[in-house]
């Protein structure tokens, strides 16, 4: 088992995910959290960005599925870019993700929703 963690947390992007048709329009910010079990001995001894992930190009990739298309719920945004992390760098070898939607239309006021998906190569 891999013990190593790349965390990144909050990454903000404006989308336009959710059931109802105000949101398509009117769009919102979404903030995810991404963990990456990774085996960072090699970089930790090189000190070199190719002997790990490079959490630039994680980061793009998450602001690229965000923005992209259209989804209803959340649950599927973070399906989505669990996938795309997995397919952007093979050392990945589990991640979760967090998507925040902290302006969720329901009937009360709450701090945040957010649904978490777990995934392992």
């Amino acid at each position: 088992q891999v013990n190593d963690l790349i965390t990144i947390t909050g990454i903000k992007a404006f989308g336009y995910h959710g059931v109802f048709e105000h949101e398509a329009e009117n769009g919102q910010d979404f903030f995810v959290d991404v963990e990456l079990r990774v085996n960072l001995d090699k970089a930790s001894e090189s000190d070199e960005l190719k002997d790990t992930v490079d959490y630039g190009a994680i980061t793009d990739a998450v602001v690229s599925e965000i923005t992209g298309e259209r989804v209803q719920l959340i649950e599927r945004l973070a399906g989505r870019i669990a996938d795309r992390v997995l397919s952007e760098d093979a050392r990945v070898k589990s991640v979760a993700i967090t998507v925040h939607k902290p302006n969720a239309p329901v009937s009360a006021p709450v701090q945040d929703i957010s649904v978490r998906i777990d995934r392992t190569r």
